[in-house]
């Protein structure tokens, strides 16, 4: 650069001078002067250089930002087709079910729960027990007034004394009979009528007696007893009360209601798939609402050994010594029946099943690529389930599966993220 400044100078000083302007403004301005280049002068080596390295430098930045365009977009494209790939968490199934215990409502009832009636008519003189009352076997609980009864009583008594006399007579006659017969002072056939006659009258003597015992019996009625021990729960009646004796049916036909509450029996709707689990002998826990925090011991006794068409249950009875009194007939309770694991099954999350048309189905990857495998269900604990077939542990299955997932999509694991 410099020896080209020096050419130009040169080519200045090579210009013939002109004499200094005047200051007449007629005059014309004088021309620029003309610069010169000498064609022959070479550049310096250093200025080429420097444009050589100028350029180098931009092809670099333009090869530099050529390549990471096309990484750029090559990353681009992968991340495209990596997120294109759904991407799952998947658990695997644990070995070995825990033991289940279903909890079934049931009513409590007493071991022995009846009415009492009355075996004959007229009106309640006395009642010696009100509800709640614990009474014990033979215990007197009204008296009953019978007056149409004792009447009766009298007349079968009368009955029976003609009834006495008439055989008496009968007796007499037919022994004399036999004595006439034996001088031939009759015939046989007065003295088999004689004889006839008193067997007759015996006869009546029979059904005479027969008939004031029956009565008898009804008058025993009049006194209403306690046929077990226990507590009176309902007294219908009052002293005056018309008493019908022999019809349950009748409006207020029902003395006393009694229940025996030492021993309870519960019911217990067992379900069909549960049922094959029940043996008689289990002892299982009783709980109640009423009761909270408290668990009882019960027997199972005895069940139906069949099962109920319509409601698909087995029919348990289940016994339970209360005699502490802490439960209550009609108290409601809840039964708990342990059902045991099967030994062969897994658990798995509920919420990796899928419900389809086809069936129950889970989502297992296997290589990369979704397989819809049925399963067969056993018990439902809530958040997991029993699976008894289908499956293994060591297979794959995808937790929170979405409904569009398909038999042979192509997923991806998230590793670190099931359960």
């Amino acid at each position: 650069m410099s020896e080209q400044n020096e050419g130009l100078r040169d080519a200045r000083e090579s210009v013939p001078s002109e004499p200094p302007p005047s200051h007449d403004a007629r005059r014309p301005a004088p021309e620029e002067p003309t610069v010169v280049v000498d064609p022959d002068r070479r550049l310096s080596p250093v200025f080429i250089i420097g444009l050589g390295v100028v350029a180098v430098v931009i092809l670099v930045f333009i090869v530099i930002g050529i390549r990471s365009r096309v990484h750029a977009e090559s990353e681009l494209k992968t991340v495209t087709r990596e997120n294109a790939i759904d991407a799952v968490q998947v658990t695997n199934p644990a070995r070995g079910a825990k033991a289940l215990e279903i909890v079934l409502p049931v009513n409590t009832q007493a071991y022995i729960d009846t009415g009492i009636y009355a075996r004959t008519n007229g009106y309640l003189k006395h009642w010696y027990a009100d509800i709640g009352a614990h009474v014990r076997q033979g215990q007197v609980l009204a008296d009953i007034e019978t007056p149409e009864v004792d009447q009766q009583v009298q007349q079968a008594t009368s009955d029976l004394a003609t009834a006495q006399a008439n055989l008496q007579i009968a007796q007499i006659t037919a022994e004399r009979w036999k004595k006439l017969l034996a001088k031939n002072a009759v015939s046989h056939q007065e003295a088999d009528q004689a004889t006839s006659d008193f067997a007759a009258k015996q006869s009546a003597l029979e059904s005479a007696q027969a008939n004031l015992r029956r009565i008898q019996q009804l008058q025993g009625f009049e006194k209403i007893y306690a046929p077990f021990d226990g507590v009176i729960t309902a007294r219908n009646v009052d002293i005056g009360s018309l008493i019908q004796g022999g019809d349950s049916a009748a409006p207020r036909a029902e003395l006393f209601h009694m229940a025996s509450t030492d021993k309870l029996r519960m019911f217990v709707p067992v379900p069909e798939v549960d049922a094959r689990f029940v043996n008689n002998g289990d002892r299982v826990v009783i709980t109640s609402d009423a009761a909270p925090g408290q668990k009882f011991e019960g027997d199972v006794v005895r069940n139906s050994d069949s099962i109920d068409a319509s409601s698909r249950t087995l029919n348990v009875e289940v016994d339970i010594d209360n005699r502490s009194h802490k439960l209550l007939p009609g108290q409601y309770a809840f039964v708990h029946l342990p059902v045991p694991a099967e030994s062969q099954s897994l658990t798995l999350p509920s919420n990796a099943l899928l419900f389809r048309a086809e069936g129950l189905r889970v989502g297992v990857v296997r290589n990369n690529h979704v397989e819809l495998v049925p399963v067969t269900i056993g018990h439902d604990y809530g958040a997991t389930v029993e699976i008894t077939s289908g499956l293994t542990n060591q297979d794959q299955v995808i937790l929170n599966p979405s409904d569009s997932l398909a038999q042979g999509q192509q997923v991806r694991v998230e590793t670190g993220a099931g359960e």
